[in-house]
């Protein structure tokens, strides 16, 4: 039987469901606010993890790239404390980066709804 899962996908969400529970509870920096996990990717030599963040509070530009900041200058500290979490030989290093698919969904559903919108209204007024 075939594995479903490789070790880099389920080190990926380990590391996903650590992150979101120490983030909410650990780091106390008031730059970071509500952060949602979306992904993480790990390398395959397991050196590297490329964590995937929305932002719940946050609206401009520069809000974004402070918090992703404050988070990139805490991963050390969240990286000691996965290393105590996990039981594996290296703890990979954290790079957290903004996803910005949630928003750009957003936009592209809005443009949709309103491309339906007026051509229900332009097929209503033809009939």
């Amino acid at each position: 039987m075939a594995r479903e899962f490789n070790r880099t996908d389920r080190l990926a969400d380990a590391i996903q469901r650590f992150l979101a529970q120490a983030i909410q509870f650990e780091v106390r920096d008031p730059r970071v606010g509500m952060v949602n996990i979306n992904d993480v990717e790990v390398s395959r030599d397991l050196s590297h993890a490329r964590v995937y963040v929305t932002y719940v509070d946050r609206e401009t530009d520069a809000e974004i790239e402070e918090s992703t900041q404050a988070l990139n200058k805490a991963s050390g500290f969240l990286r000691s404390m996965l290393a105590k979490e996990l039981d594996i030989r290296m703890t990979p290093r954290l790079n957290f980066i903004y996803d910005k698919t949630s928003v750009k969904g957003q936009a592209l559903s809005s443009l949709i709804d309103r491309a339906v919108a007026q051509d229900q209204s332009r097929s209503d007024d033809e009939q």
